[in-house]
């Protein structure tokens, strides 16, 4: 039996000596000697007691040995499971007691907590891993003798990704070898990745956009990274010129965009721009394609699902849009009550069906059973596909602000604000109301130095939106808070105004 993600990885793995990595300092890492760490680090888990389908829990900052820590549970046949680095230690005691892991691994300055929670829970060890190479797992790893690669089956777990956990406990959504393998196969193709490419990599690495489409696209198309520890316009300007390509996160381009020295001839060089894990503002887009000449590839994916749509690499990308379906994956609309299959132009909630999709929920059967119908996962989104094939996405279906009766979504509502003049960028919510049952609120975000208030708002959308789609309060804050991945977190936001009496400005 054959370990599919490891040997796609082995199979497109070029010469020893080609730079897998570039650290900030210029310092290659070769795509050599990554994989003999990776093997070396295996034979540790080994040692450890890892056996195939155990998990591995990692809360550790951005590293190469961090990355080759993944190849090692790859090659091992465990489970990966990486957690987001800002989990408080009453936040990781939910993960390690839900995941139960043979191994946990985490910063040097947090091995005392961890050690803590592992006796509590039983967890067998706890390994460090710094930033710059200290801690203990490499040092205990340093005299392990590579294993043989763990046979997996193409349905067998390679990995752990809990969800962001907006309403209610976070889920451990299990990622077969066959879906990190098809899904990285096929954005490789579509995205035209070879190895002559540079992927100037800035996201964080315990998500699935860091690691599984970033980094797996890279290591099955033979490339290299440039490997920075977080996002800094200045450093992505510095090192822009040994890159052919960036992923990123909306946020990125708007800083990217604030630089001065953002211009045509810095990105001439440069292949492709991709953005993903939150929506990216059309005026962004139109912005950015003024200032660069590149139109940002827009594509659409969830922790359960890997990628699903992207808009062309050939073809028009339209703002505004999460583009097309990708080759091998089914999307459709759906009625939300009934399920039924809805035609173009009209909303419901998106289902899609593929390789791609994950097999389940850890340890929670009942969840599950209640997230698929007729063999398609139900993503929650709301969204439609137009007469082109387009994707568009208007919203959660828990976003969704349900008042006097009628649906209202908050993107067009956030839409109608964004073009307003010294608007930046806008979050609409559902706030209780004593008539409606729920009322539009919306959360503003305005150029510096503008001076816009409640009434100038209102105003401008007076005659662009259906009065029941207009919001009954406007708050203005310096910025929308948002998770590692520039998600907006509207969860926080229901928190903060949901206890504000609503009432009728006008």
């Amino acid at each position: 039996m054959a370990n599919p993600l490891w040997d796609m990885i082995a199979a497109a793995a070029p010469a020893e000596t080609k730079p897998l990595l570039a650290l900030p300092d210029g310092r290659p890492v070769a795509h050599g000697e990554a994989l003999a760490l990776a093997g070396r680090l295996a034979g540790h888990l080994k040692r450890l007691g890892v056996e195939p389908g155990d998990r591995v829990a990692v809360q550790v900052e951005k590293s190469w040995e961090a990355l080759a820590l993944y190849l090692a549970c790859v090659r091992a046949g465990a489970a990966y499971l990486p957690l987001n680095t800002a989990y408080p230690l009453a936040e990781l005691e939910y993960f390690l007691s839900d995941s139960e892991p043979t191994v946990a691994v985490c910063r040097p300055e947090d091995e005392r907590g961890v050690r803590e929670l592992a006796s509590k829970l039983g967890i067998g060890a706890v390994e460090t891993l710094g930033m710059s190479g200290d801690g203990s797992l490499l040092k205990a790893a340093a005299d392990a003798k590579t294993p043989p690669v763990v046979p997996r089956a193409p349905d067998d777990l390679a990995a752990i990704l809990y969800t962001s956990g907006t309403t209610g406990r976070s889920k451990g959504a299990m990622l077969t070898q066959e879906n990190l393998r098809s899904n990285a196969l096929v954005l490789k193709d579509y995205w035209r990745f070879t190895a002559a490419d540079v992927l100037l990599h800035a996201l964080p690495i315990f998500h699935t956009h860091g690691l599984f489409v970033a980094c797996n696209v890279v290591l099955a198309a033979g490339a290299s990274m440039i490997f920075l520890p977080k996002f800094d316009p200045s450093e992505v300007m510095r090192l822009l010129p040994r890159a052919t390509t960036i992923m990123g996160v909306p946020t990125f381009y708007v800083r990217l965009l604030e630089h001065p020295d953002l211009s045509r001839e810095a990105v001439r060089h440069m292949r492709l721009f991709t953005s993903g894990s939150a929506p990216l503002l059309a005026e962004t887009h139109r912005a950015f394609a003024a200032r660069t000449g590149h139109a940002i590839l827009e594509r659409y994916g969830m922790t359960e699902t890997n990628m699903n749509t992207s808009n062309p690499y050939d073809g028009e990308r339209i703002a505004g849009t999460v583009g097309l379906p990708l080759p091998g994956v089914e999307l459709r609309v759906a009625d939300r009550e009934t399920g039924g299959v809805l035609g173009a132009d009209e909303l419901g909630v998106l289902e899609v069906k593929g390789p791609n999709v994950f097999k389940g929920y850890w340890r929670n059967p009942e969840k599950t059973a209640s997230e698929f119908r007729g063999g398609f996962f139900i993503t929650g989104d709301i969204g439609k596909i137009d007469a082109r094939g387009y994707v568009h996405i208007v919203g959660r279906t828990k976003d969704l602000v349900i008042t006097g009766g009628y649906n209202v979504y908050p993107k067009e509502v956030e839409t109608e604000i964004d073009a307003i003049d010294r608007v930046v960028e806008s979050a609409v919510i559902g706030v209780p109301h004593p008539d409606f049952g729920e009322a539009v609120a919306a959360v503003v975000v305005c150029a510096t130095g503008a001076s816009l208030c409640e009434a100038d708002i209102l105003s401008a959308l007076h005659t662009r939106l259906a009065k029941f789609k207009q919001p009954k309060r406007v708050f203005f804050v310096e910025e929308l808070p948002r998770n590692a991945m520039g998600k907006v977190q509207k969860n926080v936001l229901r928190e903060t105004y949901g206890r504000t009496f609503v009432r009728d400005v006008a």
